[in-house]
This record gives structure tokens, C-alpha cells and sequence, in this order.
């Protein structure tokens, strides 16, 4: 903020929203494009929303699942803000269904569980890194 704005904000009282160009919110993309893996992330998380909404709307699953779909999105928009309670959700959510295609293998030896099984076991290792949870704010 210039000394001039500074000086307005004090006399009315009213502090300024930081403009989108202040150093920190370019920081705050800067360190976001060097971490693709949360990009990578945040898009499966909005993918598999999807395919819950599709699946509620082919009668697949309940209608319950839309409330997952819900948090789904919300964790991959957090997550592209690095907000930690983003960070926390992705995990338990990956954890979650982790577990589950993997039993789903082994209950049914089916592949594309153990496919996704993995793919999710990935990210949650990838997501438990500190170095990635020093970087969340």
C-alpha cells in the first residue's frame, strides 16, 4: 500500500483489500507453480466429484455421495489456495478410498481397484511429505 493510500485508510478508518499483484499473493502463485503434484491433485479431487455426480444421476449410487462430491471440490480449491484444513481433508479423503478400492480387490480381485487403489496410495504418500506441509498456510 502507498504512503498516500495509508494515509486515506487512516483518516476514513476503512483498511484496504491487498490488491491481487501484492508480492504476497505473487508469492503465493509462485510457490503453487512449483508444486504440480497439488495442481495434479486438485484436479483428480474435481474428477472424482464428477464422476459421483454422474453416478447419482445414472442411479449407480445413492444420493448421499453428492455430500462427498461437496467436499471433494472444496478440498481441491483449498488445496489450490495451500490452506491446510484443504490439505488435511485431501489426505483423510485419499486415505478413505484408498482403503476401499484396495479392499475391493481383494474382495474382488478386480484390477482397476488395485489401479486406483494405488494411484490413491501415491498421493496420500506424496501428501504426507513435510515439505509439502511446510509450504501450506
Amino acid at each position: 500500500m502507498t504512503t498516500d493510500a495509508k494515509t486515506a485508510a487512516d483518516q476514513t478508518g476503512i483498511e484496504q483489500a491487498p490488491a491481487p499483484h501484492a508480492p504476497e499473493h505473487q508469492a503465493q502463485h509462485l510457490q503453487l507453480r512449483h508444486m504440480p503434484g497439488i495442481i495434479a491433485i486438485s484436479m483428480y479431487m474435481v474428477i472424482l466429484a464428477g464422476i459421483d455426480v454422474v453416478y447419482v444421476v445414472q442411479h449407480r449410487i445413492d444420493a448421499l455421495f453428492l455430500v462427498l462430491s461437496a467436499f471433494f471440490v472444496a478440498a481441491a480449491l483449498g488445496l489450490l489456495m495451500l490452506l491446510r484444513w484443504a490439505w488435511a481433508l485431501t489426505l483423510a479423503a485419499v486415505a478413505l478410498l484408498s482403503a476401499l478400492f484396495l479392499r475391493a480387490y481383494f474382495t474382488d480381485h478386480s484390477f482397476p481397484a488395485l489401479l486406483q487403489g494405488l494411484i490413491n496410495l501415491v498421493i496420500f504418500l506424496y501428501l504426507v511429505r513435510t515439505e509439502l506441509r511446510e509450504k501450506l498456510r
